[in-house]
């Protein structure tokens, strides 16, 4: 039948493919990254067999292999460990041969050792989907073309194209290299919003580099992640459990004294405490100079706002001498910089004892309070209102 069995139209196929490779797309969110890579949710057995099964017809991913290799991205991000960084590989190299370089490290036995423990062994995994992973997808064709008929090729085709493209290129590509970040973290991890129906929810790359074990990944209220809708639905239904979120500080307006509750808090959501300081401290700073400026100044000022708040590891050295330039010539915003360094740098301290870490942030909110910029003493007072009794996100 030339139509396949299923006798669709051709916009009946277009849907058709779009439903499997969504499918596919959850498969990998849901059950690869956010189960098997990070533990942040357990999910029912035959929920978990059924991700298996359909990635092994879809995609022949080897789950111990995508695990280790995701896991080895996060602990050597952006170094020349990292399996698929395209800061140095080169966006090109991951956008475009992100599979490829999945192949390559799937074949380093240490990698598989290291970072793939705690992954399905049974005899389903060792005999049948890590022992014949490419007959899922031979499978998957004929299949395609017994439902879709001679169209089924493409309809293969595209289901074979769709995680390489999106996941192995797009978001370890574009997700580090362009787009927004909510957190100012080592890597250059961005959020590449709004491909979310499209990746599940996985666009969201600089959240989740923060957060890595949330099973949510979305943190501000206009982000959609569709992985976690379909975490919820699943719980609904009984078929999976969250073990770890995104949560949020919670600030008591009516405590005024720094202590230890403030310390773990401020250190336990130092990403969140520093984007609150970039926006209500640096950023409005900025914008008053900006106001008072001459057109030649506010043009250097211009070109420095994102390196105020950039992880400062991520600075090339000519972007370095351009801040210090500014820095050097502005007062106020070279005061908001320094206390930005010296905040990373506390709870860059955790280590040291209580007493030390609790002076430190005393003697920081001490200093802020008395740096006579309206917008610093105001965070300074807001911090010491920062408990560990958290709400959700």
């Amino acid at each position: 039948m030339i139509d396949g069995i299923l006798g669709l139209s051709g916009w009946g196929k277009v849907v058709a493919v779009l439903v499997m490779t969504h499918i596919t797309i959850i498969s990998v969110t849901v059950f690869l990254h956010r189960h098997q890579a990070h533990r942040a949710l357990d999910l029912h057995p035959a929920l978990s067999h059924f991700f298996r099964f359909w990635l092994w017809l879809t995609t022949g991913i080897q789950t111990r292999a995508w695990v280790a290799i995701h896991r080895k991205h996060h602990a050597k991000c952006e170094t020349e460990e990292d399996p698929h960084s395209p800061r140095i590989l080169g966006i090109r190299k991951v956008l475009w041969e992100g599979a490829e370089l999945y192949r390559e490290e799937a074949k380093n036995t240490e990698t598989l050792e290291r970072y793939g423990r705690g992954t399905p062994d049974d005899w389903l995994e060792r005999h049948v989907y890590d022992a014949h992973s490419y007959t899922g997808i031979v499978l998957m064709f004929f299949l395609d073309i017994l439902l879709f008929g001679i169209a089924g090729i493409s309809v293969w085709a595209v289901q074979m194209l769709w995680i390489p493209l999106f996941a192995a290129g797009v978001i370890n590509g574009i997700g580090h290299w362009w787009g927004y970040r909510n957190y100012e973290v080592p890597d250059a991890s961005t959020n590449i919003v709004p491909w979310g129906i499209l990746i599940g929810g996985e666009e969201l790359h600089n959240n989740h580099h923060t957060f890595a074990t949330s099973a949510k990944l979305s943190a501000k209220w206009w982000e959609l992640d569709i992985g976690w809708l379909y975490i919820r639905l699943f719980q609904g239904l009984g078929l999976a459990s969250v073990n770890k979120r995104l949560t949020r500080p919670r600030i008591d307006p009516d405590k005024t004294a720094i202590d230890m509750d403030t310390v773990r808090a401020v250190v336990n959501h130092r990403f969140q405490v520093m984007a609150h300081y970039c926006r209500d401290v640096v950023h409005q700073v900025h914008r008053d100079e900006m106001n008072k400026a001459d057109a030649s100044y506010r043009e250097r000022l211009k070109k420095v706002r994102r390196l105020l708040i950039r992880e400062a590891s991520l600075i090339d050295e000519s972007a370095c001498l351009k801040l210090r330039e500014v820095l050097s010539d502005n007062h106020r915003l070279d005061t908001v910089y320094r206390f930005k360094l010296e905040l990373q740098e506390l709870w860059k301290r955790s280590s040291e004892s209580n007493e030390k870490m609790l002076h430190a942030l005393q003697e920081w909110c001490r200093r802020a309070e008395a740096s006579g910029i309206q917008t610093l003493e105001l965070f300074a007072q807001q911090l010491q209102g920062y408990s560990l009794q958290t709400a959700r996100s």
